[in-house]
C-alpha cells in the first residue's frame, strides 16, 4: 500500500529533474540566459545541481519500492 505514493513521488522527481536538465542544456547551448540577472556560469551550475539532485531523489524513491 505504501509503494503507490513512492512510485508517484519518484516519477515526479525524475521527470522534473530530466526536464530541468534538458531545458538547462538547451538554454546553455543557445547562449540564452538560464536565470535573468545572474551570471551564465552560476545559473547553469545551480540548475544542473538541482536537476541532478532531483534525478537522484527520484531514483532513490523508485529503488525503495
Amino acid at each position: 500500500m505504501e509503494s503507490g505514493p513512492a512510485i508517484f513521488t519518484g516519477t515526479v522527481f525524475a521527470l522534473f529533474g530530466a526536464v530541468l536538465l534538458g531545458w538547462t542544456v538547451l538554454r546553455a547551448r543557445r547562449r540564452e540566459p538560464v536565470a535573468l540577472g545572474v551570471q551564465q556560469a552560476v545559473s547553469v551550475t545551480l540548475a544542473t545541481v538541482i536537476a541532478l539532485g532531483c534525478l537522484a531523489l527520484g531514483a532513490w524513491c523508485l529503488t525503495g519500492v
